[in-house]
């Protein structure tokens, strides 16, 4: 994900402090807050926070905690109906200074834990923050009683297929009840 200057909040790892947690807070504004939701493709986004605290782990890696929380407004999959939902979930992530190198054409296993990250410089929270709510968005938002009636499409004077007759042996059906109707 790109960063973009108005939901932008870069953390310098050298200035953290060594030996303890520093804590964060995100609350973007409303115009970023509409940024991000055109970015994320949302009808409305509401009361976006971000928070939590970045820790060290080891002498060189960091860990992230943190929690998200926003209401989101989306477009509903079966009649576009504004749909709310409350979005709170946990983030973590573990950036690690040294990751196992990838070259194209090898192998690499993957490592277990998604959430690891490498190491850089900086850590952009605003970033980190979008990416969250991206993974956290419903996929399939619905509006409330909305459901998808069976739809029918086919050329102008065409006879239209049914689900039925589409699957692939509906056409073997179809011929051996033929072939059986001259038997009797």
């Amino acid at each position: 994900m790109q960063s973009n200057p108005s939901w932008s909040h870069i953390i310098r790892i050298a200035d953290l402090p060594a030996r303890k947690s520093t804590p964060f807070e995100l609350v973007p504004g409303d115009k970023a807050s509409q940024a991000i939701a055109a970015e994320l493709d949302l009808i409305g986004l509401k009361k976006l926070r971000f928070s939590g605290e970045l820790a060290p782990l080891g002498k060189d890696d960091w860990r992230l905690t943190a929690h998200l929380g926003a209401t989101v407004t989306q477009p509903c999959i079966v009649t576009l109906a504004p749909v709310a939902t409350r979005i709170d979930e946990d983030v973590s992530r573990t950036f690690v200074s040294e990751l196992p190198e990838f070259h194209a054409g090898s192998e690499v296993e993957m490592p277990e834990d998604e959430t690891v990250e490498p190491l850089t410089a900086s850590i952009d929270l605003g970033a980190l923050m979008v990416e969250a709510l991206a993974l956290a968005l419903p996929l399939y938002p619905r509006a409330e009683g909305a459901h998808l009636s069976q739809a029918i499409f086919t050329e102008p004077g065409a006879e239209p297929l049914s689900d039925e007759e589409a699957r692939p042996f509906a056409g073997l059906k179809a011929l051996r009840d033929k072939l059986g109707k001259g038997k009797d």
